[in-house]
């Protein structure tokens, strides 16, 4: 029987073991150490670093926070409730090497007063520069983890993914995937049991590639380029993104919730890479129909 209690213990663990593999592979940077407190019920612990040899900017944030359900709250289920309590965990990792891809993922669960209950969460990443080996390697993790388990369902949450880190504004994928899973309520226990392991395996599916690009050698070319393509991440993370409007509609913390934003980022008008680039390779697969990485 899932307990709030242990899958909030649970979530607190994976931030911890997050944390110790970003700073153990970036050598230099180390995360601060920000609780905060909510007005209105529960709270969190903001963990970021900043200007890291390797990592730009990261942030491994845990949150906790219940209350009174806010009217006008447009996640349509929690809204049909009058009190709530929404857990989780969130992941942002921006490498200072345009080479190396960023990378996102989170988990979470919600309660209602309503006896409703349910999890959520995901991975995906997100390249300035396509290698292909990355994009397969970051699948096959996330593929092997749902086959563990009878209610994960990779090919379903893997369309998921494609279809919502989408800017439909630009007619662009964010990325190249991977899951996006939103209000499962069947069989919590085994969806708890895959949120665990899919924690324990988020390291593996995306360090490796971290640990292979951020060393690249670059230049003043690659890291316009990289600034360009954070803008469309910055793009997607304040017109686009369910977490970042839910947390502004439930009174979260604006610093914590705003984390997920690039340090750095350029728009530049009409900008087209040169035919043949490989900044034009990545375009043509964010703009094309999403692809099987398996």
């Amino acid at each position: 029987m899932v307990s709030l209690s242990a899958v909030e213990e649970g979530y607190r663990r994976f931030q911890e073991n997050m944390i110790g593999h970003l700073e153990h592979l970036d050598g230099e940077g180390r995360f601060g150490d920000d609780p905060w407190t909510r007005p209105q019920g529960g709270g969190g612990v903001t963990r970021v670093l900043s200007g890291g040899r390797h990592i730009e900017k990261a942030a491994v944030n845990f949150s906790s926070v219940f209350g009174d359900t806010p009217s006008g709250l447009s996640e349509r289920i929690a809204a049909a409730g009058s009190s709530f309590h929404a857990t989780g965990v969130s992941i942002i990792i921006h490498p200072r090497n345009p080479y190396a891809p960023a990378f996102h993922a989170n988990i979470r669960y919600f309660e209602s007063d309503t006896e409703s209950a349910w999890f959520g969460g995901g991975a995906d990443l997100t390249p300035s520069y396509l290698f292909e080996e990355d994009a397969y390697h970051f699948h096959s993790v996330l593929a092997g983890v749902c086959s563990r388990h009878p209610s994960a369902r990779y090919q379903e949450w893997k369309k998921a993914c494609d279809d919502y880190f989408r800017l439909h504004h630009r007619g662009e994928s964010r990325g190249v995937g991977g899951l996006f899973f939103d209000h499962i309520t069947d069989d919590l226990d085994d969806t708890w049991a895959f949120q665990q392991d899919l924690a324990a395996d988020l390291p593996n599916a995306y360090l490796p590639i971290l640990e292979r690009r951020m060393s690249m050698p670059y230049g003043a070319d690659q890291s316009r380029w990289h600034r360009i393509r954070r803008s469309r991440y910055a793009e997607f993370n304040l017109i686009w993104d369910r977490g970042t409007r839910f947390g502004l509609e439930t009174g979260g913390r604006i610093e914590s919730i705003l984390a997920s934003l690039p340090p750095v980022a350029e728009w530049v008008y009409d900008f087209e890479p040169e035919p043949g680039s490989p900044e034009a390779l990545l375009l043509s697969v964010v703009r094309s129909p999403a692809r099987s990485w398996l």
